[in-house]
């Protein structure tokens, strides 16, 4: 039993609550707030941290590489494509114009595609496809997105990469610290995150949505906004959404270390990055499709194995490291790469589905949301 002093304050009914402290519904919470100071909301998480993808990822400003985005065009169309790559970009640009460098340290340093010998790519080609995607993009970007940069090859070290593919909007950021920042500022706006508490079940009784969590407490609330992503087919059994585990390594440091920048390979399925002078690598999930489209948070030895043979054979050949870390987190992914923002039903709302790309799109998609809850 709770107290009447916890029920009328951390147990009183809300205007709204979020399910899950992830960037989505951090991000949600904070243009909520913007558009009304007064709401009254809760986040309920059911971890100590958010433990999804927001603080497991790679630490990516992910804007797309090149082929990535035409792999997109080819099942999305061009239309659907860009206004893909145009919500991550404004994504990107808000977190600029939110926080300062030194908070969540950000660099937009710019990135590359690896292209690898065996896949025989001739340079007129990609140049071609450059050109093509360059001028698509200025609809939402100024000036050149991509460049062929093969002259960089010798001087990174890499092995068997033909072809280098420079990025300009590309960049990385500290995950951990971004969340950090933003969970400070909205409780300081007077949002109220309760961890520890999983939402079971949710029903409308006279207007108001009902919610059963795992603990002996349930909460009411005008409206429920839903945001646990990869997890979300736990509630909302009918969406196209399943989890996609990414798992990630981390060396130790490489004084030699020869480059500096956000990387991608085989349409972004293998990507990574310098933490100072460690590289942290994460990806493959495309060798085992299916053992990856789990819940489960532990590493499998598969996908390791293959992390460490691109490191070794291709990253950082003839470099002497140790692994320090090794980690993994949920994705949501679907049938197709948009995410699933809409009412559920009268005052039950979700938006999940991020697939890989919620650093980005978090921040669009919060604000978007927030318009679309209160008008």
């Amino acid at each position: 039993m709770i107290s009447v002093w916890e029920k009328e304050t951390f147990f009183a009914p809300q205007d709204i609550i979020i399910a899950g402290s992830g960037f989505v519904g951090l991000w949600s919470a904070f243009y909520l707030k913007k558009r009304n100071p007064k709401l009254r909301i809760t986040i309920l998480d059911k971890g100590i941290i958010p433990t999804g993808a927001s603080t497991r990822n790679a630490g990516f400003a992910c804007f797309g590489s090149l082929t990535e985005l035409l792999a997109d065009e080819q099942k999305m169309g061009t239309d659907r494509m860009l206004h893909l790559v145009e919500m991550r970009y404004k994504g990107l640009e808000k977190i600029k114009t939110v926080f300062g460098k030194k908070d969540i340290d950000i660099d937009m340093c710019g990135g590359y595609e690896l292209f690898t010998k065996e896949e025989n790519l001739l340079t007129e080609d990609i140049e071609e496809q450059v050109d093509y995607l360059n001028e698509l993009l200025k609809e939402i970007v100024k000036g050149n997105t991509y460049k062929l940069a093969d002259k960089k090859i010798g001087s990174f070290g890499f092995k068997k990469i033909s072809h280098l593919i420079r990025n300009n909007q590309e960049g990385y950021l500290h995950s951990g610290k971004l969340i950090k920042v933003l969970l400070q500022y909205v409780q300081r706006q007077g949002v109220q995150v309760l961890n520890n508490l999983e939402i079971k079940n949710f029903e409308k009784v006279n207007d108001r949505i009902e919610i059963e969590t795992n603990q002996p407490i349930r909460f009411s609330a005008d409206q429920l906004l839903i945001c646990i992503n990869g997890f979300a087919k736990k509630l909302l059994p009918q969406l196209d959404v399943e989890p996609a585990r990414g798992q990630v390594i981390l060396t130790s440091p490489i004084d030699t270390l020869p480059w500096k920048g956000t990387f991608h390979y085989n349409q972004g399925f293998y990507y990574f990055r310098n933490l100072g002078k460690r590289v942290l690598l994460g990806g493959a999930r495309n060798l085992a499709v299916n053992d990856e489209r789990t819940f489960s948070l532990q590493t499998s030895e598969i996908i390791q194995q293959e992390l460490e043979r691109f490191l070794n054979e291709v990253i950082i050949p003839d470099k002497k490291f140790s692994i320090e870390l090794r980690w993994s987190g949920t994705m949501g992914i679907g049938g197709e790469k948009m995410p699933i923002q809409k009412e559920i039903s009268p005052g039950v709302f979700c938006c999940v589905r991020m697939n890989g790309m919620g650093v980005a799109l978090a921040p669009f998609l919060g604000e978007k949301t927030a318009k679309m809850m209160i008008g």
